[in-house]
Order: C-alpha cells, then sequence, then structure tokens
C-alpha cells in the first residue's frame, strides 16, 4: 500500500491520548512509505498527523475546500494542498488518491466521511480496504452499533466485515494489506438478502 486517506477530528478532543496517537500514526506512516492523504488541516488531529509524516520525511497531500480554509486552518507546511470547491468533491479527490480508508477519532464530518467510504466498498464502487483506529476505546459504541444492524437484519455480514477494526496501527495496517474485498453480487433478492 503506498498511500492512505486519514479521516479524523480537527480538534484535539479532551483525551490527550487521541493527539498522540494520531502523531503515532503519522509516523509509522512515514517510516512505512505511505503518503499520507487527508483533509489538510493543521489543527487538532489532522494536524497532528500531517506534522509527524512531515517531521518522518514522510509525503503529506492534503484537500480542502475553500470554505473550510480559515476554519480548519489550511496547512501550509506539507507536500502538496489541494483547494476543491466543496465537501463532496473532496471525498472524491480524497478516494482518486489512495489505496486505503484510515478512520481516527472524530465528529460527525469523520462518520460522514467513514460511512460514505465504506458504503462506497459496498457498492462495488471501490475495492479499496476501509479501517477504524479504535483508539482507547473511541469506537466502540459504534462497532457495537453496527453488530446492531447485523443482528436486526439490516446489515449483511459480508458487509460489516468490510470495516477492519484493530486498536494498533502497525496491525491495522497489515490487515488493509491483506484485505481481500468481497464480491459485488445482485444488490437485493425478493427476500431482501
Amino acid at each position: 500500500m503506498k498511500s492512505v486517506s486519514v479521516f479524523c477530528a480537527s480538534s484535539p478532543g479532551f483525551d490527550p491520548i487521541w493527539m498522540k496517537e494520531a502523531y503515532r500514526v503519522g509516523q509509522v506512516l512515514a517510516t512505512q512509505k505511505i503518503k499520507l492523504v487527508y483533509g489538510g488541516g493543521q489543527v487538532g488531529l489532522m494536524g497532528a498527523i500531517a506534522d509527524a509524516v512531515m517531521e518522518n520525511e514522510g509525503e503529506v497531500v492534503g484537500v480542502i475546500p475553500h470554505f473550510l480554509n480559515k476554519k480548519e486552518i489550511a496547512h501550509h507546511g506539507i507536500t502538496s494542498l489541494i483547494t476543491v470547491e466543496n465537501m463532496h468533491e473532496r471525498k472524491m479527490l480524497m478516494n482518486d488518491l489512495c489505496e486505503g480508508i484510515i478512520a481516527l477519532p472524530g465528529g460527525f464530518g469523520t462518520m460522514e466521511e467513514l460511512f460514505e467510504m465504506i458504503t462506497w466498498g459496498q457498492l462495488g464502487l471501490h475495492k479499496k480496504p476501509v479501517g477504524i483506529l479504535n483508539t482507547n476505546g473511541f469506537y466502540d459504541h459504534l462497532i457495537a452499533f453496527i453488530d446492531n444492524m447485523v443482528q436486526s437484519g439490516l446489515l449483511k455480514q459480508k458487509n460489516q466485515e468490510m470495516l477492519l477494526v484493530d486498536t494498533n496501527i502497525e496491525s491495522l495496517l497489515d490487515k488493509m494489506i491483506n484485505y481481500d474485498p468481497p464480491t459485488v453480487e445482485k444488490w437485493m433478492s425478493s427476500e431482501g438478502t
């Protein structure tokens, strides 16, 4: 894997472990020569991961919409900063520039990005691995909710299994490198399965 898009918070959050782990993720990406593609901000978890990659001689491509330039304070100390028109264009370009997707802790934006990427995979629009780095149990409730979707018959287990989860970045990257995407079959039968 040569490039990964990372979705994460533009704030540091209340638990210092999230900033520390975001920085460590950046170090690991740089060490493994994996290019970081991210949202282009210099603050919060976004800034921590980008700074770590740059400080460890890695490559960083930021993609930021015009209207977020001031809100997320665009990072001008990275390899390349691309400004786009809107959020949809941002996600499309981030998807085009990467070979895998990782979600770190974040808010509504991170959740929306994560679920759009996994949905695109479910629909066969891409075959890239999508992973969650579950730092300090941040995603435990979301993982339980996804389990409930399967138990409720609203999500196929094979689609649930597309979402790779780990608490360790090296292990998560290993799962992503060895990911074998499911074959997308007919979307629905008359029985809804």
